[in-house]
């Protein structure tokens, strides 16, 4: 028979998922108001802040919040709009822009004193971003390719064995109604759920065995802990960097995959 006992309050204890991610309302009665939600809400208005400052009254020679705005600005031109849009990148460069920053500032708060919390690392908040560029890009390919084309365009690109169809029509379908969707918002709140997890985990170490119970022979893993703290918080940094890239990319894409049929 085995006997699962609980840990003695000596010994280290990794901490689990839902004492990272569950929190209580901040308000009591007001179930949905919590630490995340409110995160969010901070994250758009620095965000609004951010691009009011930046481009409400452009200067000809930048300087402070609009030269770095800029800098974000050709960023997301040159890497995320042109190459999937075209010609049709500046019409969508408020969206993009807008999308870039507000993703990078959720990913970032995960490793900021205090905050120590990434919003996307609740699928809910990258769940309801994707949903929404996936509404916006069905809209889009029925409006600009009509409703029969759309998934005419879709299921049955031109130039290919028509036996071919009976196997691909059903497998464009569902990557480009159902899976693409899904992996937009799991790719974002995997990286920000695992990336906490890591952190919280060395950090835990670090401060268990250097400062909660310090002993010669747990010095050494306390110091190992705040070592791998330090390398992985950088590397967190540009995993954040880069999802907040892949996210607003995989946007320009299927809104261009929508503005023009492939041909």
């Amino acid at each position: 028979m085995i006997t699962l006992t609980a840990p003695a309050e000596d010994q280290f204890k990794a901490p689990s998922p839902d004492e990272l991610f569950t929190f209580s309302p901040i308000i009591n009665g007001v179930d949905w108001f919590t630490k995340p939600v409110l995160l969010a809400l901070l994250s758009s208005v620095v965000v609004i802040w951010f691009c009011w400052a930046a481009f409400g009254s452009p200067k000809i020679v930048p300087r402070g919040v609009q030269n770095v705005a800029e800098y974000g600005y050709m960023f997301v031109r040159d890497q995320v709009a042109r190459p999937f849009l075209g010609k049709d990148a500046d019409r969508w460069m408020g969206l993009l822009v807008t999308l870039f920053f507000m993703v990078l500032l959720w990913n970032i708060m995960g490793v900021i004193p205090v905050v120590q919390f990434p919003v996307a690392s609740h699928i809910a908040f990258p769940a309801v971003l994707a949903g929404s560029i996936y509404v916006l890009k069905v809209y889009l390919g029925i409006k600009h390719q009509g409703a029969v084309g759309y998934f005419k365009n879709m299921m049955f690109p031109p130039g290919l064995p028509k036996g071919i169809y009976l196997l691909l029509a059903p497998i464009e379908f569902l990557s480009n109604l159902i899976i693409a969707p899904f992996t937009h918002a799991v790719r974002l709140f995997a990286n920000m759920f695992a990336g906490h997890m890591l952190l919280a985990f060395f950090s835990m170490v670090g401060f268990w065995f250097l400062f909660e119970k310090l002993t010669p022979l747990g010095a050494g893993v306390g110091v190992v802990g705040v070592i791998m703290t330090i390398i992985f918080t950088g590397f967190e940094l540009f995993i954040q960097f880069l999802q907040a890239f892949l996210f607003a990319m995989l946007a320009a894409m299927y809104i261009g995959g929508s503005l023009h049929a492939e041909h």
